[in-house]
């Protein structure tokens, strides 16, 4: 359960700001949708392999 404190005289428009952040960092949304389909292990490792190949690739630039 997600607990936001409100400060006496804070907007609630700065409380469900606070809310939404804490929300987005549980993951529960990322989670759902990855829940949504079923994708097989090995398209998963491919997937992994094939960003962490191109985050290499990004910082090998940048460094350059």
């Amino acid at each position: 359960m997600i607990i936001i404190p409100v400060k006496e005289g804070e907007s609630i428009d700065r409380a469900l700001k606070k809310y939404k952040r804490k929300f987005e960092k549980t993951g529960v949304i990322k989670e759902l949708r990855v829940r949504q389909k079923f994708t097989k292990p090995s398209v998963i490792n491919r997937e992994q392999r094939l960003k962490a190949i191109y985050v290499q690739q990004l910082r090998q630039q940048a460094e350059n």
